[in-house]
């Protein structure tokens, strides 16, 4: 085919980059425009799609999500031993610590097909019971950049967010490990384009993986033209589990990407942990930020406080030298701050009223913190009292647990609606993803502290795994919706989760689900939850036709399954039976009807609700929905509420939102 629609194929046969077999039909190869349109109007030929490129999505997690390793849903499932996650990032470190597989794991097992990869820099030995493979997938970029591959490309990780998403995940234990003076405990790509994306995912399907994980961004575009998610279709199809990061491009709306309803899209929370240090001000007044500054003391003398755009040209000797300098408005640069003579920095996150969070930033060599936005107010409020402001820094250089609300949803993590389907909601969920230590690249001991929606999605994926050991047979919208139904909504003072996001003109809110999904993972309650709603492939096709895709577009997710003769899914989109709801009034009807069909899997539910007979048995129900008064009386807006099936053991929740469309 290439050669007949590509004149020069026959002298350049390198130009086909790679074959696709397993989650979609196809090949990746060079063309030039006019080719590719030749090619697009050859019979047989479903799509053509051009490349594009692909980002990464830049302790005490386990602790805080209720994992111990004496008890409860790690003992419980041999800490997901047997279970293989996929991970598609920008490689692996394979002498970290982290990656040790002494702990007494089980060996691989037989049906595995995947293996480590010989490289100029990376050796296939290196690999073992707990690594049990390896590849790089670059063509796609290398001939984006126009130049050409030499050799075997290797999966070593130079830029460490590999390793770390790859150890938040699925490390092993590594006691003591931690970031400079402060955190102790145990820790449990350059960039890749869609060609890379989707030979990584065939290539991590065909060897046999049960869960992928993806902390990679992508673009709000219809799914029949998005290759990444025909291939996570294919995965789904093929059994296999996939979480994606939600982005970072939050708090505006409709931010959110990798959307598609077979697709599990985590937002990021914070945890419990901080690394205080306080500013006291010449009144008295203490403000309590946050630093990395490795200095202890006790208090420093009073030294003058002086506000600065801090612009290069505005950090002068003659300006900031012997004083603190206070940047409202923009990141400090720390070494232009130092060079100029300045003896302290106080950094402002104008982003978010509460700082809970640190990241690579934070680890000050000069005297220095960071506040949020709400202390950040108090010391404005001080400066412009007095013409002679002034403060005093103190450093503890200690770790901080329990005594911080959380969790909170992270002011970066992209919010919904679904920017390309309203009727899904996204983000499923959200999990820790603020301050995350783990493993990086550079040696056995290198470990880092980062922040992003990036270190969210191992955590979903991790607790993913937990549940595919417990329940083996268990289809990945089964795990989904254990994971959806089971969340949190509540934070560990048992009101409810906030959104830490400034916006303006608005105070500190309770995140809505466009922000947390259904609310934060609960690994232990998605072991068990009680009743699942299950979708597959011809459910997927159904919410596709729903939404008036062409025979040719369902031809690329299935082609055995493009045609729409079965019953259109009752409510549209809004009908697939996914474990939320999304009701859109748009001024036709006041009333919607959506179905959902529910799985028992342990429990049996009383005879007022749903009575199960037996295990695996589907129920399903109705809820109307009616808009009274003849819409929402605040004009067009969101609204949001829940849908709870419960018993004495169980509470199955579903979050609902409600459009109003004037």
């Amino acid at each position: 085919m290439v050669a007949t629609h590509s004149p020069r194929a026959a002298t350049n046969s390198s130009r086909i980059l790679y074959t696709y077999d397993t989650v979609m039909h196809g090949f990746a190869v060079q063309l030039t425009g006019a080719d590719a349109r030749r090619m697009a109007n050859a019979p047989g030929v479903a799509g053509v799609y051009e490349d594009r490129p692909h980002h990464p999505l830049t302790t005490r997690s386990p602790g805080f999500l209720g994992l111990d390793p004496g008890f409860g849903a790690w003992p419980d499932t041999d800490f997901g031993d047997g279970v293989i996650i996929g991970f598609i990032d920008s490689g692996i470190w394979p002498e970290s610590a982290s990656f040790n597989d002494s702990g007494g794991l089980g060996p691989v097992r037989p049906s595995w097909k995947g293996k480590c990869v010989d490289a100029a820099d990376f050796s296939a030995a290196m690999c073992n019971n707990k690594l049990v493979g390896a590849k790089a997938f670059k063509a796609g970029t290398v001939a984006a950049r126009g130049s050409k591959s030499n050799g075997t490309p290797s999966p070593r990780d130079t830029m460490g967010h590999g390793t770390h998403v790859a150890s938040t995940a699925a490390g092993s234990e590594v006691h003591d490990a931690g970031g400079l003076m402060f955190t102790r405990g145990t820790l449990a790509i350059n960039g890749c384009s869609d060609a890379d994306v989707v030979a990584a995912v065939a290539a991590a399907v065909k060897d046999g993986v049960d869960i992928i994980s993806i902390s990679i961004d992508d673009e709000s575009r219809p799914f029949h033209d998005n290759p990444k998610a025909i291939a996570m279709f294919g995965a789904e199809r093929n059994g296999v589990f996939v979480a994606l990061a939600g982005g970072n491009k939050g708090p505006n709306a409709s931010t959110v990407s990798n959307v598609a309803p077979w697709m599990t899209t985590v937002g990021a929370a914070t945890v419990d942990r901080l690394f205080p240090a306080n500013l006291m001000l010449g009144d008295g007044m203490v403000l309590t930020g946050q630093s990395l500054y490795t200095v202890k003391t006790n208090g420093t003398a009073m030294i003058p406080l002086v506000s600065s755009s801090c612009l290069d040209d505005d950090l002068t000797p003659e300006k900031v030298m012997g004083k603190i300098v206070v940047c409202m408005d923009r990141p400090a640069n720390e070494i232009s701050v130092r060079d100029a003579g300045g003896a302290g920095l106080v950094d402002v996150d104008g982003s978010s009223w509460f700082r809970d969070g640190m990241g690579a930033g934070d680890d000050f060599t000069l005297p220095a913190l960071t506040l949020s936005r709400t202390a950040a107010e108090k010391l404005r409020t001080y400066m412009a009292s007095t013409p002679h402001p002034e403060a005093s820094f103190s450093f503890a250089c200690e770790t901080v647990i329990g005594e911080s609300r959380a969790p909170m949803v992270v002011d970066f993590s992209s919010r919904g609606p679904n920017p390309v389907v309203h009727e899904i909601l996204k983000p499923d969920i959200v999990a820790p993803g603020q301050s995350i230590l783990a493993a990086w690249s550079g040696d056995a001991d290198s470990y880092k502290m980062s922040s992003g929606t990036s270190m969210s999605c191992p955590h979903v994926a991790g607790v993913a795994a937990l549940i595919k050991k417990r329940h083996p047979n268990w289809t990945p919208a089964m795990i989904r919706s254990a994971l959806v139904t089971t969340a949190g909504t509540l934070d560990n003072t048992d009101r409810e989760i906030l959104d830490n996001a400034v916006f303006k003109g608005r105070g500190v809110t309770a995140a809505t689900p466009f922000a947390a999904g259904a609310g934060h993972v609960r690994p232990q309650l998605a072991m068990d939850p009680g009743l699942v709603y299950d979708a597959g492939a011809q459910d997927y096709i159904g919410f596709l036709c729903a939404l008036n895709y062409t025979t040719e577009q369902l031809r690329r997710f299935a082609p055995d399954l493009a045609t729409c003769t079965r019953t259109p899914l009752s409510g549209g989109p809004a009908g697939l039976n996914y474990p939320s709801f999304v009701v859109v009034f748009d001024g036709r009807a006041d009333v919607r009807t959506l179905t959902r069909t529910v799985t028992k899997v342990k429990v049996t539910v009383t005879p007022t609700t749903l009575e199960f007979k037996k295990r695996y048995e589907k129920m399903s129900y109705s809820v109307e929905f009616r808009s009274e008064g003849g819409g929402n009386p605040k004009a067009a807006g969101w609204e949001f509420g829940h849908v709870i099936w419960e018993n004495t053991k169980h509470q199955v929740r579903s979050p609902v939102a409600f459009m109003w469309k004037n």
